[in-house]
C-alpha cells in the first residue's frame, strides 16, 4: 500500500509522447484484416493517452482523494478493483485539469490527450468522447470515465464491446448503421492512420460489409445483425481491448499513487 505523500508519474500532455503503432497494411483480400485494422486506431489512441499520461515525467501527486465510496461504489459496477479506481482517479485528475481544472474533462483536454491538439477535427475523437458522456452534458465526469474504460478491460463481457463498437459507427444515434455512415468513419479513421486506399477498395470494404452483415437486406445494420457479424468474426473484437487496464496498478511500476485502501476484493489474474 503506498504511503500518502508519494509521488506519482503522470505526463502533461503537452510533453513529447509515445506515437500509437503504425496500423497494418490494408488490402483487399482479407475482409476481417481490413475491419481490425479500421477500428485499430479507438484502441491506439486511448491505449497511448494512458500509456502517455502515466509514464512520461514524474510530478508531485495532486492531493485530492477519492472518496472512498465512491472508489467502492464503481468498484462494484465495473471489473475495476478499489485500488484499480483510485488508479484510475489519479488519471482522471491529470486529464481533466490540463486546459480547464474543474474536475470535469472537457472534449479540449480529450483531444489535448489524444492528438497534442484542442483545436484539430477529428470524428473519431469526437465520437468516442460523445460516447464517454453519458449524460451528453458536454463534458466527461468521472464515474463516465471509469464506465467507459470498462468496456475495454480485457475481462469486459464481449456483449459490452460488439455495442460500443456499433454504437461508434451509429453516427446519427438511429440504432442502425447506414451505408453513408460507415463510409464516414471509414473515411475519418483511414485518414488519421494515414492508410491510403483506393475508391474502389472503399467501396469493396462497404459492399462486403453489408454482403456479410445485412442479412435482412434493407440497406442498413442493425444492432442484432452486427452482433452475429461480430460473433462470426471475434478478431474484430481483440481491437477494443486495452492490455494495461487489466492491473493497471502494476502494469506500470513507477505508476504510484496515494491510497488508504488494502483491496483484496478482486484480482484481474484469471
Amino acid at each position: 500500500m503506498a504511503r500518502p505523500g508519494r509521488y506519482v508519474r503522470i505526463c502533461s500532455p503537452l510533453s513529447p509522447q509515445p506515437d500509437p503503432p503504425p496500423p497494418p497494411p490494408l488490402e483487399q483480400p482479407n475482409f476481417v484484416a481490413q475491419i481490425g485494422t479500421i477500428l485499430f486506431p479507438v484502441i491506439a489512441a486511448v491505449e497511448c493517452a494512458i500509456f502517455t499520461l502515466i509514464n512520461c515525467f514524474t510530478a508531485k501527486s495532486d492531493t485530492r482523494s477519492l472518496p472512498r465510496g465512491v472508489a467502492a461504489s464503481l468498484a462494484s459496477e465495473t471489473i475495476f478493483s478499489i485500488n484499480e479506481v483510485e488508479a484510475l482517479y489519479e488519471l482522471f485528475k491529470k486529464l481533466s485539469s490540463s486546459v480547464i481544472d474543474d474536475g470535469l474533462i472537457h472534449k479540449e483536454e480529450f483531444h489535448l490527450a489524444l492528438f497534442r491538439s484542442t483545436s484539430r477535427e477529428n470524428l473519431f475523437a469526437d465520437r468516442v468522447f460523445d460516447l464517454f458522456d453519458v449524460k451528453r452534458n458536454g463534458v466527461i465526469e468521472f464515474a463516465e470515465f471509469v464506465n467507459s474504460l470498462n468496456v475495454f478491460h480485457p475481462h469486459a463481457p464481449q456483449a459490452d464491446k460488439i455495442d460500443f463498437a456499433f454504437r461508434i459507427y451509429d453516427l446519427r444515434q438511429t440504432g442502425y448503421i447506414e451505408r453513408e455512415e460507415l463510409k464516414q468513419m471509414i473515411t475519418a479513421l483511414l485518414n488519421e492512420s494515414d492508410v491510403k486506399v483506393t475508391d474502389e477498395v472503399l467501396e469493396s470494404i462497404l459492399d462486403k460489409t453489408f454482403s456479410d452483415a445485412d442479412f435482412r437486406h434493407d440497406g442498413k445494420i442493425d444492432r442484432e445483425e452486427w452482433r452475429e457479424f461480430v460473433v462470426r468474426n471475434p478478431s474484430i473484437l481483440k481491437f477494443m481491448t486495452l492490455p494495461y487496464l487489466k492491473n493497471i496498478t502494476i502494469a506500470f511500476p513507477s505508476f504510484i499513487f496515494n491510497t488508504e485502501v488494502d483491496d483484496p476484493s478482486k484480482s484481474n489474474d484469471l
